[in-house]
């Protein structure tokens, strides 16, 4: 049985619904097959498997990349997100637009993230573990992000006071970062 693959309103960006095959004992999916993955359009390696362990009310985010951007394919196994991506790329069509969708243990989906886009996602459940694949190396040097709150990409986060690193809580908006922090868009 194939997986189901569907393109959010942001080009690049892909649901995917990896068929489970589930019985009394439980059930087996695969959450990774590149002949498979390379048909339904994620033809870049992935080099980096991360793991988040998070509490409920969480938001991580919203990060990204400049020189080394990382393509990142996110599954949850256990608990519930809401996952979002934005469109960071100057010159993109769909330039601070923003796709988000609910991931977690009970639907299998996963969301692919392609590089130039800023990632992030807040826990819906007590607890959530978020395992995601990325295709370069984290770069500390290279870590950007925008604030999850920006009140031009208006993301409507489904939880009015979240847990935020530092970090995260003092992120500028899309349009105070300077242009040359921000990837640019390649048609």
């Amino acid at each position: 049985m194939p997986m189901t693959v569907t393109q959010t309103d942001l080009p690049g960006v892909i649901l995917i619904a990896p068929p489970v095959f589930a019985d009394d004992r439980g059930y087996f999916l695969q959450t990774f097959h590149q002949p498979q993955y390379r048909e339904a359009g994620i033809d870049l390696p992935f080099v980096q498997d991360n793991h988040s362990h998070s509490a409920q009310g969480v938001l991580r985010g919203l990060h990204y990349q400049l020189r080394k951007p990382q393509g990142k394919l996110i599954h949850v196994v256990r608990g519930e997100i809401f996952d979002v991506a934005v469109d960071i790329r100057r010159g993109s069509p769909t330039f601070g637009r923003w796709t988000g969708v609910i991931l977690s243990e009970h639907n299998h989906h996963q969301l692919y993230v392609p590089p130039g886009f800023a990632h992030g996602f807040c826990v819906r459940s007590q607890t959530a573990d978020v395992i995601y694949k990325c295709t370069d190396v984290y770069n500390p040097g290279d870590e950007y992000g925008i604030l999850w709150s920006d009140p031009e990409l208006a993301i409507d986060w489904q939880l009015a006071q979240p847990r935020l690193s530092p970090k995260d809580a003092v992120l500028k908006s899309l349009a105070a970062m300077p242009q040359d922090c921000l990837p640019l868009y390649e048609d």
